[in-house]
Parts: structure tokens; sequence; C-alpha cells
């Protein structure tokens, strides 16, 4: 995955996905997102798939959603 945020290594069946923005804590966004799901579903339809290791380069796994790139009137309550 070029160009991606995140690192995939295959293994004698074993998947390791590193999330690789450590620079903000490897936090989320949107396309990291639409990369994890992708590498899942590889790692479901691969019968010779053992295990998957997730992890995050440099001091932090994750800190959550990257709010820098959130759109939150997308995810806004009706309350009225």
């Amino acid at each position: 995955m070029s160009d991606s945020s995140i690192l995939l290594t295959i293994a004698d069946g074993c998947y390791r996905l590193v999330r690789n923005r450590p620079e903000r804590l490897n936090a989320f966004t949107s396309a990291m997102h639409r990369e994890v799901a992708e590498v899942v579903g590889q790692v479901e339809n691969d019968p010779r798939a053992r295990v998957l290791v997730i992890s995050g380069a440099g001091r932090a796994f994750c800190a959550g959603q990257d709010l820098g790139e959130r759109d939150v009137t997308a995810h806004s309550l009706d309350l009225g």
C-alpha cells in the first residue's frame, strides 16, 4: 500500500499492520479506516492467515480519531 498511512507485512500466515502516523500519535483518518477494513477483509479471505497483529509506529498505539479531519456536520444529531 504505497502512499498509505499503514504498513502491511505478511510472513508465514502472520499479517502485521502498523499504523504509520507517529507525528499524529497514529490518530485515525478516513483513509486509514478504509485501509484497515481492506486488510481485515484480506485476512478473512486468506485461508493461510493465522493472526493479524495491529500496532502503531512511534510512542503511541492510536490516539483515536483525527479530529482535524472530522466533518462534524455529517454526524450531527437532530434534537428538535
